[in-house]
């Protein structure tokens, strides 16, 4: 038995999606930047990609730029666009819960002499929008808050975000890392005003080592890589045309299911929170049990039991799962998302993400439920031995 719940990890590519890239791994292997015909369909593939994605954002054309992934994604669009604006100011704002792509990046511009702000959370891991009006002043030139919060499921609530900026300076610069919100949340960057909005592939059935950028048109930003002036001038190096074929792929299976993978998802989620509250004592869920959270995620502390020796518990009967963001979860610092949202120590320390896809049923949620029981009934008492 294999149940797999490490979704805002990384997603099983789609069948579909794999035999997409072989077809350019194979075939149309040319790069598209040469001007024979076997370079001419790579490069068709990359403008008929790209539409796609900015359709889907409800964008302009010509206002999305491919990278190597998320993480890539959120320091092009912070350093890019924090340099643009760097002579009208230095401070720059994001909040406490981000992923570390761009915390390490907002740490790396504070020892370069701009000035951070770090908006606390709520115990749900939402911002405290009083705080960023408050935050927002005349020296300020950027600001950056994740849509969906990758280790608890929290939405920002973009759109107040936007309007708040606006009112208090509309050349402020607006970043959203979208990696785990993007064809799973309302989106509609049309309506929004949002400057910048990361993506990636692997989150969605894509492939790993692809994902995109949203850039506004008329955003002053700067290329942070160099070279052949790929990708509008601003992520230069030759695409990764099989990748993003697969990334294409995968949003356009998304396109057409997103309602009912969404629906699906949610409705996952409700019965596993059910079941786990119904089932284990000396629970405690995470972030917000309502539709304010996103579809896919569910943290729960199991007090009493370590995360991590409960995660290999689970491992052990075939269900995978995780402690927090895959990309932080071998520090043993304890996960800073729950530490700002006010969780007691041992509630951090028996944290477990749980992390849905459109085809998990409901079958393995219940041996996924048995097995919790099981585990942390056995962890238990060994401890208070």
């Amino acid at each position: 038995m294999n149940i797999y719940l490490d979704n805002s990890a990384t997603t099983k590519p789609f069948d579909a999606v794999v035999d997409e890239m072989m077809k350019y791994y194979k075939e149309m292997y040319g790069n598209p930047s040469s001007m024979h015909k076997i370079g001419a369909k790579a490069d068709a593939l990359l403008k008929e990609a790209r539409r796609m994605l900015e359709k889907s954002l409800h964008a302009e054309q010509n206002t999305v730029i491919f990278t190597s992934g998320g993480t890539e994604a959120n320091n092009i669009a912070i350093r890019g666009l924090v340099y643009g604006k760097m002579r009208r100011g230095n401070k720059i704002i994001t909040s406490r819960i981000e992923h570390p792509s761009v915390l390490n990046t907002f740490q790396s511009l504070e020892e370069e002499g701009f000035q951070v702000k770090y908006l606390s959370v709520d115990g749900e891991g939402k911002i405290n929008l009083e705080e960023l009006k408050d935050a927002l002043d005349e020296d300020t030139i950027f600001v950056s808050i994740m849509h969906v919060n990758n280790e608890v499921g929290t939405i920002a609530p973009l759109r107040d975000i936007d309007a708040i900026i606006r009112s208090k300076n509309s050349e402020i610069c607006f970043h959203s890392d979208g990696v785990q919100a993007y064809m799973k949340t309302e989106l509609d960057l049309k309506k929004w005003g949002i400057d910048a909005y990361s993506m990636s592939g692997h989150k969605i059935g894509g492939p790993k080592g692809i994902g995109a950028l949203y850039i506004k048109k008329g955003s002053n930003i700067k290329p942070t890589v160099f070279g052949g002036n790929q990708e509008m001038g601003l992520r230069s190096g030759t695409e990764n045309v099989p990748g993003i074929a697969g990334f294409y792929k995968a949003v356009e299976i998304y396109e057409k299911n997103k309602e009912n993978f969404t629906l699906h998802m949610a409705e996952i989620k409700r019965y596993m929170m059910a079941q786990v509250k119904e089932e284990i004592k000396d629970i405690k869920i995470n972030g917000p049990e309502t539709e304010d959270g996103a579809p896919h995620i569910l943290n729960i502390s199991f007090l009493g039991v370590r995360g991590e020796v409960l995660l290999h518990a689970l491992e052990e009967d075939g269900i995978y799962v995780s402690t927090g963001s895959a990309c932080s979860s071998r520090k043993s610092t304890g996960s800073h998302v729950l530490k700002a949202m006010g969780c007691q120590k041992e509630e951090i320390e028996g944290a477990i993400r749980f992390s849905f896809s459109p085809f998990n049923t409901t079958e393995e949620i219940d041996d996924t439920v048995a097995s919790l029981k099981k585990q942390t009934e056995i962890l238990r008492k060994f401890k208070r031995r």
